[in-house]
């Protein structure tokens, strides 16, 4: 520990070139008004031109941020079309098993009015035979 606090002494007694008074030096530099307007033009020019682009870099952040929001839209409604597209498919396949089962219907609705027809006319026959059969 004595070693470290003399080293430290030993440097700090050494460095001289380091000290305030040899730092500070005057450095203005006079101008003459018509340089020294362009200079301060020229200072404004950048500062305007950093503040703008400060202001195009929001612009364009707020830009990207809506086309992100555009594109999850986007892909929300591409998935709904989708969905449509599924119920109207499966909706057209119901009406096309509906419109079968109503032709077997009435396929066999007519079928059975055919046999119902068969059986009158054959009653019907019966009945005026029997009546001959029992009349001679």
């Amino acid at each position: 520990m004595r070693k470290l606090i003399t080293l430290i002494i030993m440097l700090s007694m050494t460095f001289t070139s380091f000290s305030q008074i040899a730092t500070k030096t005057d450095s203005i530099v006079p101008l003459k008004v018509p340089i020294a307007k362009l200079v301060i033009k020229d200072i404004l020019r950048g500062d305007g031109a950093i503040q703008q682009l400060e202001e195009t870099e929001k612009v364009l952040e707020l830009t990207n941020q809506k086309l992100v929001l555009k594109e999850n839209v986007i892909s929300v409604l591409t998935s709904k079309v989708t969905n449509l597209d599924y119920i109207i498919k499966q909706k057209d396949e119901q009406f096309k098993l509906e419109r079968n089962k109503s032709e077997d219907l009435i396929k066999e609705i007519k079928q059975v009015r055919r046999t119902t027809f068969l059986y009158k006319v054959g009653s019907f026959i019966g009945i005026i035979t029997t009546t001959l059969f029992l009349l001679k």
